[in-house]
């Protein structure tokens, strides 16, 4: 089985190849560029570095959120058009699961913040029970200095993850005594977790339809909601279809 992963729900574009449970190549990077200019370019080099041809994949797996909306939307096009054109199998893949699979640290509580903007987060926790990725508490969206507040309650060491960590934690709160940031190596999210995951579904038969898979928002778009404001009436019948 080869896999190839694709993560974008941050400011992070990551791509990785994965072949009979091994990592072959990954391709990781945060910078100015947008995904719509590098995420091919990745996809292309990343199958060269591991020496895989696009006609010898068996499946695709990509991140399907929640995160930046823009992001998603265009790992998500490029997952579904490579699994039709190719005709193989498309899995999504939770950012919050996968970005909490890159630490496996049993005994604690492992919590998963993304940018939900305005102050706020995405934030899903897990612990590690077996050597299986457990939830402790399911996605919601939150203001981040809550999240750190509620943390200092918790009876158990908290290891922050995520890009709402790296931009707004940091550096930047005052941390109760029982929690800490991930190093900044893993505090990011990588596509070579999502192909871990991708893998243990393409394997248990679990796929996704490539015309119904969609991005899991979890919130409006900002747009909907200055939309839904300037037309309170139309809002009742119809949506706009621009996202942030």
């Amino acid at each position: 089985m080869s896999i190839l992963a694709i993560d974008t729900a941050t400011q992070v574009s990551s791509v990785a190849v994965l072949k009979e449970g091994r990592l072959l190549a990954e391709l990781t990077m945060q910078g100015k560029l947008t995904h719509s200019e590098t995420l091919l370019p990745h996809i292309e080099q990343v199958l060269k570095m591991a020496a895989v041809a696009k006609e010898e994949l068996t499946g695709i797996a990509v991140s399907n959120g929640p995160g930046s909306f823009t992001g998603l939307r265009i790992g998500l096009a490029a997952a579904k058009a490579m699994s039709y054109v190719l005709g193989i199998p498309l899995v999504g893949v939770s950012t919050l699961q996968a970005l909490a699979y890159q630490l496996p640290a049993p005994g604690v509580r492992v919590m998963c913040l993304l940018d939900a903007q305005k102050g706020n987060a995405y934030v899903e926790s897990y612990r590690w029970e077996n050597n299986s990725l457990q939830v402790v508490d399911s996605v919601q969206v939150a203001k981040i200095t809550d999240i750190v507040a509620a943390c200092a309650n918790m009876n158990e060491q908290v290891i922050l993850l995520g890009d709402a960590v790296q931009k707004k934690v940091a550096g930047k709160l005052e941390l109760p005594a029982n929690v800490s940031v991930a190093p900044p190596h893993i505090v990011m999210p990588r596509a070579a977790c999502v192909a871990m995951l991708g893998q243990a579904k393409l394997m248990a038969g679990e796929t996704d339809n490539v015309m119904d898979l969609e991005p899991v928002y979890i919130r409006r778009s900002e747009a909907e909601v200055l939309w839904e404001k300037r037309h309170p009436e139309e809002a009742k019948n119809t949506k706009p279809t621009e996202e942030m």
